[in-house]
């Protein structure tokens, strides 16, 4: 519903509106971001975090090979050039906080039911956004460079 408002909203105003907008909303923003980050990795159980070895492993993995040969494979299908086809999958990488958010509320579901399974998803997703927060960032800035999208200032 935000992205919908947010898009609908960017298309009714003037370029020169939506920038003041945007530079005046972005420090909110990040306060916000702040709290809900914050918010979110509050509860976690660290020490769940080291014991998902295993799972997590395989998460980043499957995930990983999905986005880059899901993306291949749909850019191919419709005809995309071939820098989309091979490069896209690289952007899509990085985690959000929206797996946390899923993970949080699997977690409160789980947690009277079957709470070794919710302390064991807790750590895999929770260890899977640290790694991929840091390679897959850097995995994604790469793709951008090799299909040629970086301006040169950025590189």
């Amino acid at each position: 519903m935000g992205m919908a408002f947010s898009a609908t909203f960017s298309n009714m105003i003037s370029e020169e509106r939506l920038a003041r907008v945007i530079t005046d909303f972005n420090p909110l923003l990040g306060i916000f971001m702040i709290i809900v980050i914050l918010n979110l990795g509050a509860p976690l159980d660290y020490h769940a975090i080291l014991g998902a070895g295993l799972y997590t492993a395989v998460y980043i993995i499957v995930r990983a090979s999905g986005k880059y040969f899901g993306a291949r494979f749909g850019s191919k299908l419709t005809g995309l050039p071939t820098t989309v086809q091979k490069y896209l999958g690289f952007t899509l990488l990085p985690h959000s906080g929206v797996s946390l958010v899923f993970t949080g509320i699997t977690v409160s579901i789980l947690a009277e039911p079957a709470p070794e399974c919710a302390r064991i998803i807790q750590g895999t997703i929770a260890a899977a956004a640290v790694l991929n927060e840091i390679i897959a960032v850097i995995v994604a800035k790469k793709g951008f460079e090799w299909a040629g999208e970086m301006p040169d200032e950025e590189k």
